[in-house]
């Protein structure tokens, strides 16, 4: 069991990373990525909504839907939740850190559109997982995004401080520095093998 557990907390980081390998969350990944601190703030703000969302999801769909022949309507009560999760995280970063709230500015609202918080939550129901499990998998997947948004966000402040080429300014070398983020996240491929 607690195999389990570490290998699907591994995976969310690591081998199933939801921005590097499942390419979810790209919107905050690329907009909020030019400087590590704001990486960071919207990292723990993505860590703490796709937690609180996975623990308030599972027992919605396994004791109210599911009884209820209702599960088709997960994806609309699971967006509802996340959003007021979302609305909460937002008052609390307004009232005890308002500097990070401005900050990030219009991506905070768009954690409630941000598919990675939605895709795990819709993925821990689609693997069976149990409820610790499910947790697991979401702290994992939170931690894995925080990752690749403080890895690519220190690469960006590198960028900047070099003479790239008029060609590649921008959004080009933007692309090429997270093509090349993911492709170092594939050294862990043989991760999960080893553990099962």
């Amino acid at each position: 069991m607690i195999k389990a557990i570490v290998a699907v907390f591994l995976a969310g980081i690591f081998t199933e990373n939801m921005v590097l390998s499942k390419f979810m969350g790209i919107c905050p990944f690329l907009g909020v990525s030019k400087k590590v601190n704001t990486a960071f703030g919207m990292s723990a703000a993505v860590v703490s909504v796709m937690v609180l969302a996975t623990a308030v999801t599972w027992p919605v769909y396994h004791y109210l839907l599911v009884p209820n022949g209702l599960d088709y309507l997960q994806t609309v009560v699971f967006i509802l939740i996340i959003a007021a999760l979302v609305q909460l995280v937002e008052i609390l970063l307004k009232k005890f850190i308002p500097a990070l709230h401005k900050s990030l500015g219009v991506y905070l609202p768009l954690i409630t559109t941000n598919c990675a918080v939605l895709g795990i939550a819709l993925l821990v129901q689609d693997n069976g997982y149990n409820y610790v499990t499910s947790l697991f998998s979401a702290l994992g997947s939170g931690i894995g995004f925080m990752v690749a948004m403080l890895m690519f966000a220190g690469v960006r402040q590198r960028l900047e401080k070099n003479d790239i080429p008029k060609a590649l300014q921008g959004l080009p070398i933007t692309l090429i520095s997270a093509s090349l983020v993911s492709l170092s996240f594939l050294g862990f491929s043989g991760l999960l093998d080893r553990l099962s």
